[in-house]
């Protein structure tokens, strides 16, 4: 309950987690019937990046930043390819929103992206715990009949939201992680309980990485859950062996839909060659459970 997405807001982590959204929302938007989207902790949709909360912190200079090209890149960064259509499209929507007009003022989260891209008669189901962020998600939303906004725990909510009308459909978890590793567990009881209220739909996780050893156990789970297939993609830009600072994220993709992997590969390359920091930065892309997938892959460095 103490955190505050404001301060993070267009940072690394989350040019990776809503690179993942958006690309997911493409996916199904692919084909004609609605769809509706779940977001467990939604935060308040919008942030100021000329905020106290955001100058405070300026992450936002080494994540959408670097891609919007506001902030020069490193003398030693080696950006051998152009921004690949994927990563191009969302900045694209991104500087279209209303209150940018072309130029990065706000930073959408992720109901606001979803909401700019969903359809008359696709929905929105909106989390969120924090009462002052809540009244804020409420207020972005009052005009749009096709999202509902909860003020309650997401964990919970699912218990009541899923399934929905739509049969078609992505939950997206993202918790602030206050709880530490006592948080993977809440999460494994959520995607357990909503994979069989749910079983079709599209899952998507991102969780932070500090030590490797702490998101391990979570990883092999995922490996051996109820869903059909699980797709990761990881980001890092400091080695994932501190536990005092964020080195990295990652997006696990439960039921990832068809050339998801293919669609998120160049645009990690993109990420990684212009998002590195003291060190060049490493991705990954794999899956953790398909039928005759090969093993999970070491990750790649700048390539």
């Amino acid at each position: 309950m103490n955190y505050r997405h404001a301060y993070h807001a267009g940072n690394f982590a989350d040019v990776l987690k809503h690179t993942v959204l958006f690309a997911l929302l493409e996916a199904l938007q692919a084909k004609p019937a609605p769809y509706c989207f779940v977001d467990t902790h939604a935060g308040s949709g919008s942030y100021a990046l000329d905020s106290v909360e955001a100058g405070k912190t300026g992450e936002y200079r080494d994540g959408i930043g670097r891609l919007l090209s506001l902030v020069p890149l490193p003398q030693d960064a080696a950006i051998d390819t152009p921004l690949p259509p994927l990563l191009r499209r969302w900045l694209d929507m991104l500087l279209a929103l209303p209150g940018n007009d072309g130029q990065l003022r706000r930073y959408p989260g992720s109901p606001l992206l979803a909401a700019q891209m969903m359809r008359a008669d696709d929905a929105a189901q909106l989390c969120e715990l924090h009462e002052e962020e809540a009244a804020r998600l409420r207020s972005l939303f009052h005009h749009d009949a096709r999202v509902h906004v909860h003020h309650r725990d997401g964990y919970e909510a699912l218990k009541a939201l899923l399934p929905p009308r739509q049969k078609r459909g992505l939950v997206l978890i993202d918790p602030p992680y206050e709880a530490q590793e006592g948080e993977y567990q809440a999460i494994q009881a959520a995607l357990k309980l909503a994979l069989q209220r749910w079983p079709g739909a599209i899952y998507a996780v991102w969780y932070p990485i500090k030590l490797r050893s702490q998101v391990q156990p979570f990883l092999r789970w995922l490996g051996k859950c109820e869903a059909k297939r699980v797709l990761r993609a990881e980001l890092l830009v400091h080695p994932d062996d501190s536990p005092l600072r964020l080195n990295g994220s990652g997006m696990a993709v439960l039921n990832a839909p068809w050339q998801l992997d293919q669609a998120l590969r160049e645009p990690l390359r993109a990420m990684a060659q212009r998002l590195s920091q003291q060190t060049p930065a490493e991705w990954r892309l794999d899956w953790l459970r398909e039928e005759g997938a090969a093993p999970p892959t070491p990750p790649s460095r700048r390539a």
